[in-house]
């Protein structure tokens, strides 16, 4: 598997060029996408030789045809669907973001166990939980979203797995256990704010030093 902060510096390459080529770019070079994802070029020509993308040290890079290798490393070359598990107001807040369709993904149904927010007939369906495994065989998703309170992390972690899922993003702070095949990325979103609250404190301190 590859190196982690490789593939997210890969992804910062994309979403550079995809920019560049909104504003007419046709080529590029490797201190440009450097600049935009705050490395340096060496580790840009570096990241890219590791899967075979080759420029000319005059010539740079053909913007599309980067893009396009990107893409397919990426696995962003076609659309994927996610579901949600969980509706509240996070899950509510991933299930009416619009922004996804633009890097290829769907939210494509939402599962929760209270009766009052189930809505089959929705623009993004919330169905009863115990649909789940049902719906994910039917429609071969393989990613998943939890959004529900921190002590049924698990519980609706093992209910995703079990139905086939592969890959899941936790908004959650329960450290999830659970397969190895199962790639498990973690949000804990109080964390990220009391960090940020933390090294504003810090600069307060040292006067932005």
């Amino acid at each position: 598997m590859r190196n982690r902060s490789c593939v997210m510096r890969l992804l910062r390459y994309k979403n550079a060029l995809l920019k560049l080529k909104a504003l007419n770019f046709v080529r590029v070079f490797s201190d440009n996408l450097a600049d935009a994802a705050g490395v340096t070029s060496a580790q840009v020509r570096k990241d890219f030789s590791i899967f075979g993308i080759t420029g000319n040290r005059r010539g740079g890079y053909q913007v599309g045809d980067l893009i396009e290798n990107l893409s397919h490393i990426l696995g962003k070359d076609k659309d994927y669907e996610f579901i949600v598990v969980g509706v509240g107001n996070i899950g509510k807040a991933l299930m009416r973001y619009d922004g996804f369709e633009k890097s290829g993904i769907k939210i494509s149904a939402g599962f929760d166990i209270d009766p009052t927010k189930y809505d089959p007939g929705a623009a993004v369906a919330v169905y009863d939980l115990s649909k789940l495994n049902e719906y994910v065989v039917k429609n071969k998703i393989r990613f998943g979203i939890i959004a529900v309170p921190e002590f049924a992390a698990q519980q609706a972690f093992e209910v995703m797995i079990n139905s086939g899922i592969k890959g899941v993003l936790n908004f959650t702070p329960a450290r999830l256990k659970g397969p190895e095949d199962c790639i498990i990325n973690n949000i804990n979103l109080e964390t990220e704010l009391e960090s940020i609250i933390y090294f504003v404190n810090v600069a307060d301190k040292t006067g932005g030093k």
